[in-house]
């Protein structure tokens, strides 16, 4: 329940009542944190991300990811669609993400490989963009509190490359999924602390990302009447539909009505692609193809906690925690219009994703009037939800941990944005901002060492390396 202290009640009757309201909510932070943890560390169930994406906003991506029961800026529409209720007026929020890293080999008899995410910078860089707008502030109030929002993200993406005579080379050389994910999203608040959220995940590719399409290079195993050592290369793209639905609950509150704890709790339906394309020896084109591959199902639940919040500054800490249904991945297999298949037997684990986050928040900063400025930080952990048997290096990934940092700043009425422009002026008086958000990850994969897989050459010593960095630009209009 909300503490709500009014100026007829006596100043002691709703000082215990804070009291003992905070005490409860405490408690229940408490029990549901410790199950939480129980449930994540067990070695039974903690698997992790293979070729996911959680870095889709620079905000959340400065706290690794712990933004579930956070989620006040348009990349809300990822991270949990309803809390959009809390957003005002129109709202944009975009930017993209830089990664870069390597994918070191050693094979059992010394043999060593390197690879990249297709340069020294991956190349479509994965991006999005959000827009929301609430209704009633245009004069839509028989809708109530209804937002709505529309983004386009890249929740799940791959780009690798290795040498032509790399030893797994007939495994794969190349590897790309440039997907994106279009999402038309609503979100309705119940009661003063109920929201709910429902939206749409439409999975397709683009042509001017990427090659607009999911491609894998590799060299001839020994398929029959191809030359070993040839390079093929198998193609497709779809576009699939699921569905995604959200809550966002507020059980304690401040006296100025701000949240001091929240739960979010969302779910992301499955989704299948029919990856319809070629399959092409040396360039040329030997058959159509036809390939299925199931996106996880995945629950993610956040609780936030804010120890400091008032007029001048906000301490936020976060735990989050994603389950990924790859269960479902079961094989790539290839089906030739010729008749052949070439299998790609997959057989993953559901995953465990665990991310802890906080940020702290100054409302007013003396040397910077009318700038909000906020430091960020987190730490995530996770392990593969792939088994050695069908390993690939197309997804090098191994047990790993994530270290972010984060800075935001935000500027708001008589503030200028670079010195140009009046960030007050940008919307309607009161709303009008404009802000910055930068964050970094480091990526630190285990070593892994893989023995017994079904294509020995794959066999071998794996050590992985990523950095991302992230920018994001908002502006509330």
């Amino acid at each position: 329940m909300a503490i709500l202290c009014t100026h007829s009640m006596p100043t002691e009757n709703c000082e215990h009542r804070a009291y003992s309201d905070a005490h409860r909510s405490s408690l229940l932070i408490l029990l549901c944190v410790s199950i939480i943890i129980a449930v994540a560390i067990s070695p039974d169930t903690l698997y992790a991300e293979a070729f996911r994406i959680p870095t889709q906003g620079a905000s959340a991506t400065g706290q690794a990811g712990a933004f579930v029961a956070q989620a006040d800026d348009p990349s809300a529409i990822h991270y949990n669609p309803a809390g959009m209720t809390q957003l005002r007026g129109v709202q944009f929020y975009g930017g993209t993400n830089l990664f870069g890293g390597s994918v070191s080999y050693k094979g059992p008899g010394g043999v060593a490989s390197h690879g990249d995410l297709g340069g020294s910078v991956a190349i479509p860089p994965p991006s999005n963009l959000y827009i929301t707008a609430k209704l009633r502030d245009f004069g839509l109030r028989a809708l109530g509190e209804t937002t709505v929002g529309l983004g386009v993200t890249t929740p799940f993406g791959l780009n690798v490359r290795y040498a032509n005579d790399a030893p797994f080379s007939t495994a794969v050389t190349r590897a790309q999924l440039p997907l994106i994910d279009i999402k038309p999203t609503v979100a309705f608040k119940l009661t003063d602390d109920v929201s709910i959220g429902i939206g749409a995940d439409i999975y397709t590719f683009a042509s001017f990302i990427g090659q607009g399409k999911f491609e894998q290079h590799f060299n001839n195993p020994g398929i029959p009447g191809i030359p070993p050592g040839t390079p093929l290369e198998v193609n497709g793209n779809d576009t699939a539909a699921g569905f995604n639905v959200s809550l966002f609950y507020t059980p304690l509150r401040n006296h100025e009505g701000k949240p001091l704890v929240n739960i979010g709790l969302v779910y992301r339906s499955q989704a299948t692609l029919h990856l319809n394309g070629e399959f092409r020896a040396n360039g040329a084109l030997v058959a159509n193809s036809a390939a299925t591959a199931v996106l996880p199902q995945i629950f993610s639940g956040g609780i936030a906690v804010w120890p400091i919040r008032n007029p001048t500054r906000e301490w936020k800490l976060e735990l989050d925690v994603d389950y990924a249904g790859w269960k479902s991945f079961r094989n790539l297999d290839v089906h030739l219009s010729n008749g052949a298949t070439l299998p790609f037997p997959e057989n993953w684990r559901n995953s465990f994703l665990v991310a802890l986050g906080t940020e702290h928040r100054w409302l007013q900063v003396p040397q910077l009037a009318d700038w909000e400025v906020a430091v960020r930080g987190g730490y995530a952990r996770s392990q593969s939800p792939i088994p050695d048997a069908t390993f690939s290096p197309a997804v090098p990934e191994s047990d790993y941990n994530v270290v972010a940092v984060g800075l935001g700043m935000l500027c708001k009425k008589s503030a200028t944005f670079l010195g140009l422009i009046p960030c007050g002026r940008v919307g309607k008086e009161g709303r009008g901002a404009i802000g910055l958000d930068m964050a970094y990850q480091a990526v630190l994969y285990e070593s892994r060492t893989i023995a017994g897989n079904i294509n020995p050459t794959v066999n071998g010593t794996y050590r992985t390396l990523i950095h991302i960095g992230s920018i994001n630009v908002r502006v509330n209009f």
